[in-house]
């Protein structure tokens, strides 16, 4: 197209005698990014800075006006993404980022990052979506993946764009390499579920407040026992009212751990044992 461009006497630049290098052409397709207005609009910007310069085809050379990579460059100098910062661009580009680190990607991660800031999306918006992801998708098989989302977001709001780059760059790789459990966010999905749909627990009388006036006539805080007192540091009563288990912990990194001390606090009872397939 671009070469038609060039080449065509009534619609083109076909009179002016112009020579493209092969660099700059190509310079010009891939930075256009499949824009057909953007690339004709590098071309005229070309032209006429060339033109303006004193190269005019008019002085008896053919190829006057030579398209150099350094015209073509200062003539398009940045890549135009295709991008809409509240439309479906914006959530695609999102979902793209979320579903990569997710899926232990870090190049992938690390593209779509940059492909979201080149495009002028707001640093913090992706810092937002690394730190849930922290939560719903590393969760306690890397607890530190959390304070690193935390600094991530602390760093980009203090220090803006383009420092930002390189502390986005870094936690997204991180969140892509970190060990994966969801299981801390199916446990309050699943409590948040309950309270909205199912019947309201009341607190057991043995957990409520026994210190203000009257508590203790009510029997609040009566039977209840001070975990520490136990040399364990764990002693076994209900403090939920019911039996009833939200956290599951998986068997990957950090978690695994966490699976054998809760199998160890929980029993030998079938509805208190996590599951660790």
């Amino acid at each position: 197209m671009i070469r038609r461009a060039i080449a065509d006497p009534d619609k083109g630049y076909g009179k002016l005698g112009i020579r493209l290098d092969d660099d700059a052409l190509a310079l010009w397709a891939t930075m256009s990014d499949g824009d057909a207005r953007r690339a004709l609009g590098a071309l005229e910007v070309a032209v006429l800075s060339l033109q303006k310069e004193g190269q005019s085809p008019f002085d008896g050379a053919p190829d006057t006006l030579h398209v150099t990579m350094d015209v073509a460059e200062q003539s398009i100098q940045r890549k135009a993404i295709v991008y809409d910062g509240t439309g479906d661009e914006h959530y695609d580009a999102a979902s793209a980022l979320i579903k990569s680190m997710r899926g232990s990607d870090p190049d992938a991660a690390v593209y779509w990052v940059a492909r979201m800031l080149q495009a002028g999306e707001d640093p913090r918006f992706i810092a937002r979506r690394i730190a849930i992801l922290a939560s719903e998708d590393v969760g306690n098989a890397d607890p530190n993946a959390l304070t690193v989302a935390a600094a991530a977001y602390d760093i980009v709001e203090k220090i803006g764009m383009p420092e930002a780059q390189l502390t986005l760059g870094q936690a997204a790789i991180y969140m892509a390499l970190a060990p994966k459990s969801n299981a801390s966010a199916k446990a309050i999905w699943g409590a948040m579920k309950d309270v909205a749909e199912g019947r309201t627990l009341p607190v057991p009388k043995h957990l409520k407040d026994g210190h203000y006036s009257g508590s203790k006539r009510l029997g609040h805080g009566a039977g209840y026992q001070y975990p520490h007192d136990d040399p364990r540091g764990f002693i076994e009563q209900d403090y939920l009212g019911v039996d009833k288990v939200y956290y599951v912990p998986s068997r990957h990194g950090h978690e695994a751990k966490l699976a054998q001390q809760l199998s160890e606090k929980r029993g030998p009872t079938p509805s208190k044992m996590p599951h660790v397939d």
